[in-house]
């Protein structure tokens, strides 16, 4: 039994590290906001929380489809679903970020420092969220279609991701509103797409920029130590 486990987790000790990891700084998180409403007596912020769950919803489908990825029939059955409310949700992740725009916003309640480490908590593990979910993903699809058409997933999902971000800050959509409003999402992204204001073309390219980067940076971080040097190298 002992061998058993200990089997397990060193197979799976990359898995379980990113994800404990991943609660630690969700529950940082949350505990920075209710030392704010302990000291302050203001529950401002708190919606940070309710964020930051739904930052974890693209976390956990991506995750459920990598895991039936490696399984043939769930592959095309399963998969197509799990994958399709990831893509719903996964704005929620990266959302997060413009959250800093509250930043501006004076508040007496705190010391000013104090709210910059809330803020910085909650973006930096959203961001890491949609990043990891993004990273399973991303092998799902190199996996079953090759190499190319991998990374072209990785840059639409950063267009499409970012230009979700902007449906949720500035047109106030939420990710079940496709499912409940379908055919009021679709003659609002309609118009935009028919007359775009300059506003929504420069938020969408700068962020899925800035989400690609940021995700190719950490992409090739995770990928540096493999490339060892050979034995002439060396000599």
């Amino acid at each position: 039994m002992f061998t058993t486990l200990k089997n397990f987790l060193l197979r799976n000790r990359y898995k379980i590290a990113v994800f404990a990891l991943m609660v630690l700084a969700s529950a940082v998180c949350v505990f920075l906001v209710a030392a704010r409403i302990a000291y302050s007596d203001s529950v401002r912020y708190t919606n940070l929380v309710w964020n930051l769950f739904l930052a974890w919803i693209p976390f956990v489908l991506a995750y459920l489809a990598w895991t039936f990825s490696w399984r043939k029939w769930m592959l095309y059955f399963v998969l197509p679903l799990t994958a399709f409310m990831w893509l719903i949700f996964f704005p929620n992740a990266p959302y997060i970020l413009t959250d800093l725009q509250h930043l501006a916003i004076q508040s007496t309640s705190a010391p000013l420092w104090y709210d910059v480490i809330v803020m910085v908590w909650f973006s930096w593990t959203g961001l890491l969220l949609g990043l990891v979910s993004l990273y399973l993903m991303h092998d799902i699809i190199q996996r079953t279609f090759g190499r190319w058409l991998g990374w072209v997933f990785v840059f639409t999902v950063s267009g499409l991701g970012s230009f979700g971000v902007y449906l949720g800050r500035f047109v106030r959509f939420n990710s079940w509103d496709i499912l409940n409003a379908p055919g009021e999402i679709a003659m609002t992204i309609l118009g935009l797409a028919v007359d775009p204001s300059k506003r929504l073309v420069a938020f969408t390219i700068l962020f899925a920029v800035f989400y690609a980067f940021v995700y190719l940076a950490l992409y090739s971080f995770a990928h540096m130590t493999q490339e060892r040097p050979t034995s002439k190298e060396i000599l």
